[in-house]
């Protein structure tokens, strides 16, 4: 297999980004404290800021994958695959309404149908997945993605258990330590994958522009 190609990247374009990137953080830092300071009654559950957050950063990264896949058609094999994880972990987020608006354990009938129909298409398709996964593995957006994941479904349930926190604060302790302390850690991981998500598209117009300067 030949080497993956490069889409190489101006400095000025990384400086500025990266700057964006840490006001981004910075803000839903911010955000979430303004939520404990004036929104006690809500803070840390479904209805507040940091539960929003997530829900529309997930929503977001979404959107991208589709564009991504549908009108750039860059790696759609791959994007698939990314769009099905990410749709589920929106479905997840949306567990308490689902359960009790609609019925009980309705996300994981809804994740099922995401996530089995997907994985069977991309078995199917698994020489064209490898491909495109050679080249999508030797970019900056799979790392960050990584990273998110790893801080989201890995770390931010590990920190957030209640008895490490009752063993912090003992007699101190409130479930809004654990509630703070797992929620906000999984804003970050998804913060983590919006980066990536976006950087992947921004890699993705890139190669789309290959593509087309190549093919005149």
């Amino acid at each position: 297999m030949s080497p993956p190609p490069s889409w190489p990247i101006g400095f000025r374009a990384v400086f500025l980004r990266a700057v964006l990137y840490v006001l981004f953080i910075g803000a839903i830092a911010q955000g979430a404290y303004l939520e404990a300071l004036y929104l006690p009654s809500a803070r840390f559950s479904e209805w507040g800021f940091t539960e929003f957050s997530q829900t529309l950063v997930l929503a977001i990264c979404c959107a991208m994958l589709i564009y991504i896949r549908q009108v750039l058609n860059v790696w759609p094999t791959v994007t698939l695959l990314l769009l099905a994880y990410l749709a589920a972990s929106l479905v997840r987020e949306q567990d308490h309404f689902l359960d009790n608006f609609v019925a009980d354990d309705t996300w994981k009938v809804l994740v099922a149908l995401i996530i089995l129909p997907t994985l069977g298409w991309v078995i199917k398709q698994r020489r064209r997945f490898l491909g495109e996964f050679a080249h999508y593995s030797n970019t900056f957006a799979f790392g960050l993605f990584t990273a998110g994941v790893l801080t989201t479904y890995i770390f931010s349930r590990l920190y957030g258990r209640q008895a490490f926190w009752q063993a912090i604060l003992e007699d101190s302790y409130s479930g809004t330590f654990k509630s703070a302390a797992e929620e906000l850690v999984e804003l970050l991981g998804y913060s983590l994958i919006l980066i990536a998500t976006l950087e992947l598209l921004l890699l993705a117009r890139r190669v789309h522009q290959s593509r087309k300067s190549s093919s005149l």
